[in-house]
């Protein structure tokens, strides 16, 4: 059986509480929910359920909203692609969040056009993933300081993008080319090397023409798998297939 989606092991005892019960719709439970979600960025565990609640209580209570809680929730999200949490975030925003300053038909609250911005910069990071071009996501992350003033408060939040990536990668090829490689994970050198070995347990080598490869071991995911397709169709079918051939007229 899958993992039920409202499932997160590290959810502490009164959060499933309120979760469970009416105060999840009580606006005096959205200070709780915003020290969960710092609590979240900090030790960097994960809790969409939670965090999409908080979301559907601004929704309710748009005065109680925290444009950094927000940020911080999308970030999180990031960190656990392909899963669709990130859109699931999306739909909770106000529209006008989600346009560009630049293009908004008429001018945004007070206060939501940086927190536009935002959701238009990690929105691009997010399509990134999606396509696979990780090594976009990288160059896109590092051209703007605003990135990394979205980024700061979510712990280790390039580690956990690249173990991500990892195992996408891990899941897709048996082999890769270094350099392609480096550019995905961003890396370089030791550092490369070291996080190839010791947290992906894979093997760096060389390959043909003395390329430098990188070798991820068999799995299920990745493992090569002949597909037979045979049709299901019975003789009696067949010859009454033919008799309808003979019968129609010329």
């Amino acid at each position: 059986m899958g993992v039920p989606f409202d499932y997160a092991p590290d959810r502490p005892e009164y959060i499933e509480n309120i979760l469970n019960g009416l105060d999840r719709y009580n606006p005096e439970t959205t200070t709780v929910f915003q020290d969960y979600v710092n609590q979240q960025c900090e030790e960097r565990t994960y809790d969409c359920y939670a965090n999409l609640a908080l979301l559907k209580l601004y929704q309710f209570n748009p005065h109680l909203t925290r444009d950094e809680t927000i940020t911080n929730i999308l970030v999180k999200s990031l960190t656990v692609f392909p899963s669709p949490d990130f859109s699931l975030c999306l739909h909770l925003l106000p529209p006008h969040i989600l346009l560009s300053p630049t293009t908004s038909a008429s001018s945004p609250p007070a206060g939501d056009a940086p927190l536009s911005e935002a959701v238009q910069k990690l929105s691009i990071l997010s399509n990134h993933l999606s396509a696979a071009q990780y090594t976009a996501f990288w160059q896109t992350l590092d051209s703007d300081d605003l990135y990394a003033d979205l980024v700061a408060d979510v712990s280790g939040f390039e580690e956990l993008m690249r173990v991500r990536i990892a195992v996408m990668v891990g899941q897709a090829v048996r082999e890769v080319e270094r350099g392609v490689l480096e550019g995905w994970l961003s890396l370089r050198g030791g550092e490369f090397e070291r996080f190839v070995r010791e947290v992906c347990g894979w093997e760096v080598g060389v390959g043909e023409g003395g390329v430098g490869v990188v070798r991820v071991p068999l799995n299920k995911e990745n493992e090569a798998k002949g597909t037979v397709v045979r049709e299901n169709v019975k003789f009696d079918q067949f010859s009454r297939m033919i008799r309808r051939a003979y019968e129609q007229p010329a």
